[in-house]
């Protein structure tokens, strides 16, 4: 710093906040998506379901990489968008084991993977309620598990969850943020509390290192501890 000039307090004291739409935007827009998710998206529009966004699947294909992730859990296969991008950052023998209840998605969903170039043994499809899929998958077995299902059984999931992730494995979490709801205390509707209670739950556990992302509808991701 010059001599005789002071720094400004609010500056010096506060990160500035994100708040612009076009600084949003511009994270959402950052990395660019191709003509298979994109082919993924118009699927997903013509069924009427929200895949995740491109900034929350950046998201998830440098999370996965960065565990260098062989077996992967996905709770919500949708058309395959958030599949395609956890597939693009595990290594390249690694498996995706998606649970959907609605097999017209996963038949999407294979398409999407498919057109894609993604080999058929590096998926696998389950039709079926998450809650009855997770507890017959095995225990300590996965290096990431996505979920993106049932916003009210997102604290089962987590329990769930933290039985199937390895030591050193991540919890991802989609639509944290719920539509600007979780922030807002007057909001006390189930589907919200259940995410709000869920976050919580994250940060009190001291055998998790969670992060909250700002990507899309927010992003979860927990880091398993050693004991």
């Amino acid at each position: 710093m010059l001599s005789g000039s002071s720094p400004d307090v609010d500056s010096a004291d506060k990160e500035p906040a994100i708040t612009s739409a076009e600084s949003l935007a511009y994270v959402e827009g950052y990395v660019s998506e191709d003509d298979h998710l994109a082919a993924g998206r118009r699927r997903a529009e013509e069924v009427g379901i929200s895949p995740i966004g491109a900034g929350g699947g950046a998201a998830l294909r440098f999370l996965a990489s960065v565990v260098d992730a062989r077996a992967v859990a996905e709770i919500g296969t949708g058309t395959g968008v958030s599949g395609l991008w956890l597939l693009r950052g595990m290594a390249a023998d690694g498996v995706l084991t998606s649970v959907d209840l609605e097999a017209e998605h996963q038949r999407l969903a294979r398409e999407t993977f498919t057109e894609a170039g993604i080999a058929p043994q590096r998926f696998r499809l389950i039709a079926g309620s998450a809650l009855d899929v997770m507890p017959r998958l095995t225990d300590h077995g996965y290096d990431l598990v996505f979920l993106d299902g049932d916003k009210v059984e997102y604290g089962e999931y987590l329990d769930q969850a933290l039985r199937l992730v390895r030591t050193g494995g991540l919890v991802v979490f989609d639509n944290a943020l719920w539509h600007d709801r979780v922030a807002d205390a007057k909001r006390r509707d189930a589907e919200t509390l259940a995410v709000r209670e869920m976050l919580q739950r994250v940060a009190n556990d001291e055998q998790l290192r969670p992060v909250l992302l700002p990507v899309g509808d927010g992003l979860l991701a927990a880091q398993v501890l050693e004991d």
